[in-house]
């Protein structure tokens, strides 16, 4: 049976439970950080990986375990926002001053800390003395570019997330040929869902070809 298209655009639906975080080499550590929690060695820890790896999902499986509130980096303006966990995504896009006050609020307070960032601290050009030693001093764990596996895992999701059904002669097709990176998957998910829309057919080999084609 040919896998069926959606005949509507519907919107992207993105999912966040635990079962819906796929786990191989490139990401187990990370996994296994969010997983061994509250067992760290200290309150806090640093996360990072490239666009589209799976950094925001881990954080809200976090604050699932651990009770806590997922902000935005930009909007780190107010110590108050801490509570018993938080964890803070794209924490490298925050003001400093206020994220080394809030910070200093959460070790205060005893709270406990999940900074999500797209490198490590030691790479990120942080003005702050204050601030740098201390995301300096923090455990790191990161998220590396996807293998084979994980990449048509992370293919399927995407499609998936959009209501599309494909078949594995896609997925295998989709591995061998485009970028092996996160950002890459959600771009060729997004430009085969619209094909296939605009041309009111299912997501094949034929098509793919087409559109990485372009």
């Amino acid at each position: 049976m040919r896998p069926r298209q959606r005949a509507f655009d519907y919107p992207v639906v993105t999912t966040f439970g635990r079962g819906d975080f796929l786990v191989s080499d490139s990401n187990r550590d990370a996994f296994d950080w969010i997983e061994r929690w509250p067992n760290w060695p200290t309150r806090a820890l640093a996360l990072h990986g490239p666009p589209g790896s799976g950094k925001t999902h881990l954080a809200h499986l976090w604050c699932e375990r651990a009770g806590g509130t997922l902000i935005a980096g930009t909007d780190v303006t107010d110590p108050g926002l801490i509570g018993a966990a938080v964890a803070i995504d794209d924490a490298d896009r925050a003001a400093e001053r206020p994220l080394l006050h809030l910070y200093n609020s959460a070790l205060e307070s005893g709270a406990n800390l999940l900074l999500i960032m797209r490198a490590p601290p030691a790479s990120l050009p942080i003005a702050l003395p204050d601030l740098g030693s201390r995301l300096r001093a923090l455990p790191v764990v990161g998220i590396a570019p996807p293998d084979d596996e994980l990449l048509g895992a992370v293919l399927v999701k995407h499609f998936a997330d959009r209501q599309i059904r494909v078949g594995p002669g896609v997925i295998a097709y989709l591995v061998a040929r485009i970028e092996r990176s996160f950002a890459a998957a959600s771009s060729v998910a997004a430009r085969l869902d619209a094909a296939a829309l605009s041309a009111g057919r299912p997501v094949t080999v034929k098509l793919a070809r087409a559109v990485l084609s372009e």
